[in-house]
């Protein structure tokens, strides 16, 4: 992985205000190299302001260490330089200083200013010292000579330092917004994927939700009958030999319809398995595309599958009423087909009810209605009170407390109402109205 701007800031490792030694290295020896120029420099200084010697070459090396401190502070290292401009010293500083100048992060209002007074005070040193030449006899060319001398002079001390410092500092500033937009890059990159891993955990959630609800939809009822019929078997095996040869059939068939939606189900789970294979890592759009699809997996499958309908209410009713139960069922309005998601919950709202009364109402008369609407569908499960208050099934069936979980859920995914709740005569009752078109997800 390349090095962000993050980690690039981060990775300080030289002295003082230096990035990096190597940085400070070669500061130092410019610096060094400043100092003798500019020491070398201060002997015709001294002799010709008629100072020591020793005194020019201490300031030399005082004013040419000044590029030691070039990265820090540049603006000074130029008005150190444009000051020994008189003296006739300071070339490399000078050029230096104007590159650094120019590199670094300052208003350019600053840099034309500093860069104008240095080109100034070049041509004009510049200009007496080829005045002074020419009077001493030294040059014998025309009067064009000092002009041009002096102004090619200074642009050239002058302009391709700061041409080539604003070069390399536009260089440097693109590089560092390339290396921001990478770490916003990153960082979103970061923010998809712990986005794409919460929505496949909660597409995991959701089957994990869906697959527990089927499973208890499709056993509690069949199983729920079973035991009922047990319980009875077992109360007239003795009594009424041929009506236990009934119950036995029944529970025979109860078992086998059972295992039948059970192996329906589970063949279901199986080929979504099979397309699940390990791969290789795959890019962070997949993942979040793989993820959704996740999430819309549980309705595409229960679409495609032979679920129960509403047509197979009677059927439904028939079975409670053989064991036991005192169900009457009424149905309302002009009968039609729905989509199967609808038939599925409708059918599956009126299943559960049922076989709540079978755990916690044993003998109750119950009425189950479903009424056929312009724009919905509806249906409502009713028990009276049981014949002794406070009894439950003698087969002594457990709840596990999700069956109105389970119904809400169904229900509300499709965009209707669920109610349920006892009634003032002290039975419960079950109420649902759903849609007659799946909403558009």
């Amino acid at each position: 992985m390349t090095t962000t701007g993050e980690e690039f800031a981060t990775a300080v490792t030289g002295p003082w205000w230096w990035a990096r030694w190597r940085s400070a290295l070669l500061d130092g020896g410019l610096a060094v190299v400043s100092a003798a120029e500019c020491a070398a420099e201060g002997v015709p200084f001294a002799r010709d302001a008629g100072i020591p010697l020793s005194a020019g070459v201490l300031f030399g090396l005082l004013a040419g260490s000044v590029l030691l401190v070039r990265r820090k502070w540049p603006i000074a290292v130029v008005l150190v330089a444009i000051a020994i401009t008189p003296a006739q010293m300071g070339f490399l500083m000078g050029i230096v200083g104007l590159y650094t100048l120019a590199a670094a992060e300052l208003p350019r209002r600053i840099i034309v200013a500093l860069a104008g007074m240095s080109f100034v005070g070049t041509m004009i040193v510049t200009f007496v010292r080829v005045r002074q030449d020419m009077a001493r006899g030294e040059l014998t060319l025309g009067d064009w000579f000092e002009p041009f001398a002096s102004i090619t002079t200074s642009l050239g001390l002058t302009a391709p330092p700061v041409l080539l410092g604003l070069y390399v500092g536009a260089r440097r500033r693109l590089m560092e917004s390339l290396r921001e937009r990478a770490d916003s890059l990153e960082r979103e990159l970061q923010l998809l994927a712990e986005r794409a891993e919460e929505r496949a955990e909660w597409a995991r959630n959701e089957e994990r939700t869906r697959i527990a609800r089927e499973m208890h939809d499709v056993v509690a009822h069949r199983v729920s009958l079973m035991v009922v019929h047990a319980a009875a078997l077992q109360a007239v095996a003795r009594k009424d030999p041929e009506k236990a040869v009934k119950n036995a059939v029944l529970v025979g068939d109860m078992g086998r319809q059972a295992l039948t939606e059970l192996r329906e189900m589970l063949g279901v789970l199986r080929s979504g398995e099979g397309a699940v294979r390990r791969a290789e890592p795959v890019p962070l759009a997949a993942v979040e595309v793989a993820a959704a699809a996740a999430a819309s997996r549980a309705a595409a499958e229960e679409g495609a599958g032979d679920g129960p309908c509403l047509s197979e209410l009677d059927e439904l009713v028939g079975q409670s009423a053989a064991a036991g139960m005192v169900v009457r069922l009424s149905v309302e309005g002009e009968k039609r087909s729905y989509a199967r998601e609808i038939e599925q919950t409708a059918f599956r709202v009126v299943q559960e009810a049922l076989t709540n009364v079978h755990k916690h109402a044993a003998g109750a008369k119950t009425h189950v209605r479903l009424a056929h609407r312009g724009s919905e569908i509806a249906m409502q499960v009713e028990n009276e009170p049981p014949p002794e208050p406070g009894s439950a099934s003698a087969a002594q069936l457990p709840s596990g407390g999700n069956g109105l979980l389970g119904m809400r859920e169904r229900v509300v995914a499709l965009g209707g109402v669920f109610v349920s709740g006892p009634t003032d005569a002290g039975g419960f009752r079950v109420s649902a109205v759903i849609p007659a078109v799946v909403p558009a997800v």
